[in-house]
């Protein structure tokens, strides 16, 4: 798989004002190959945690703040489109994509349409 030929879906640019980098937010990410097949990881910045934290600590929820879950969870600095391009790229190169992003499991890949 040519992980350069790739198109990088980033669900926070769809209700973000002008370029997206935030410090304080959480975001799917959808990486879609030339081959159909699609990988999925939810990424949030190390300061999302803990506002989310503070958040579930005033609802009640996560029984007050005590523990936190995400399915295909990923922290990182910055939510920009540089910064989740760059991770990646270095996830590729070091031979972790697969074990970090999770391929969607119904895109068949191998129909000929």
């Amino acid at each position: 798989m040519n992980f350069l030929k790739r198109c990088v879906w980033i669900e926070a640019e769809l209700w973000a004002e002008g370029s997206l980098v935030c410090d304080d937010e959480n975001t799917d990410v959808i990486v879609t190959f030339p081959n159909r097949s699609k990988w999925i990881a939810s990424l949030f910045t190390y300061k999302n945690i803990e506002t989310l934290r503070q958040k579930n600590i005033q609802s009640g929820e996560c029984m007050n703040g005590l523990y936190f879950w995400s399915s295909d969870m990923v922290l990182i600095d910055v939510i920009s489109r540089q910064s989740i391009e760059q991770l990646i790229d270095h996830l590729f190169i070091q031979g972790n994509f697969q074990s970090v992003f999770k391929r969607y499991p119904d895109i068949d890949t191998d129909a000929d349409h």
